[in-house]
Order: C-alpha cells, then structure tokens, then sequence
C-alpha cells in the first residue's frame, strides 16, 4: 500500500491535478488482496497531464504503463511489482474504444503488456466470484488480443488464456527476432492458473 499511494501522491503532484480520490472496491472495502487500486482524477487541463503521466511513474518503475485501449473515458493503467495494478481514471474525458490490436515488431511489447494488465484485473474479478464477467472478457480479449496474434479459440478460463497467449507471442517472437521482457509475466503467470 506504501508504493501504491507514493505512486498516487506523485501524479497528485501534478500542477493540473485538482483532486485524486480513491475509488472502486478499495475504497468502498470490498476488495481482495489482488484487487486494483482506482484513482479518480480531477483536472480542467487533461492534455498536460496525459502528457506528463508517464515522465511522473517512471521513477516508480512500472513493469507496465500504458492507456486502457478498451474503456468509454481515459485510464491510464500501471502494473508495479507486486503486482500491483493503479489505475488513473479520467471519468470527465471520454474516449472511443480502440480496434483490435495490430501485432507486429512495433507492437509486440505493448501486446504484452496488455494483456498481463488485463489478466491481472481478471484475476481480481474472479477472486470476488464474478464468472460471468471474467467469460465476457475473456470473449472481449480474445477478439482484441488473442485473435490479432494467431490463436483461435476463445480460452475457457484464466490458465488456458495464458498458454494460448504465450505461445502464440513465442511464434511472434520468433518471427520477428525479438523477445518482449519477463517480468510481468513472472509476477502475474501464476495468479492465473
């Protein structure tokens, strides 16, 4: 919780940033150990502290940090060790959904990033017993992740998402002579099985 909020104090730091407040599960107290931390920010200048976020959580090295490609307003979404997942939400700003990913060398590392981000909230879902949710995204990421990179079949639970993914991003790597980092997937490969 103590690199959590020095990652939360730091983007509160932000002279654009009016208000941060706590949200979700964690504030409400309803949460499970694996549960995302969500902050809501407040701003009237979002352009200048979209642009400053990542310069922000860099000295916090994220092992993940990018924009949520699949929500109706603006998310900036970290994976720390632990792991750990912090949203930054921007509720007044709204965005459109992003298509499907495109996978290629350029991409590749962003994939995968996506989708240990999302497994890791996934495994928070099914931890509070929401199976029903975690067959919808699981149907959602197999047609904006899984399916762009080769693998066909939508996975039946968490593990199986993991196997299909890894070893389609293996054939990839192979293909484009390159080899994504580790690290989230140490960290968040064994929650999901």
């Amino acid at each position: 919780m103590e690199r959590v909020m020095e990652v939360a104090e730091t983007v509160r730091a932000h002279p654009a940033v009016h208000e941060l407040e706590l949200v979700g599960s964690r504030a409400r107290g309803d949460h499970t150990e694996f549960s995302d931390w969500d902050f809501r920010v407040a701003t009237d200048d979002f352009l200048s502290v979209a642009a400053g976020l990542p310069a922000l959580v860099a000295p916090h090295e994220p092992l993940a940090a990018q924009w949520d490609r699949l929500s109706d307003y603006e998310c900036y979404m970290l994976v720390i060790s632990g792991p750990t997942k912090i949203d930054f939400i921007f509720r007044d700003v709204p965005r459109r959904w992003g298509s499907p990913w495109r996978v290629g060398p350029d991409t590749l590392a962003a994939v995968d990033a996506h989708f240990w981000d999302w497994t890791v909230w996934l495994v928070s879902k099914r931890a509070h017993g929401k199976r029903d949710l975690v067959r919808a995204e699981l149907l959602k990421m197999s047609q904006y992740l899984l399916q762009p990179m080769g693998v066909d079949a939508v996975p039946a639970d968490l593990g199986e998402a993991a196997d299909r993914y890894l070893g389609a991003r293996t054939k990839l790597e192979r293909r484009y002579g390159l080899r994504v980092p580790r690290s989230l997937e140490r960290e968040i490969r064994p929650l999901a099985r």
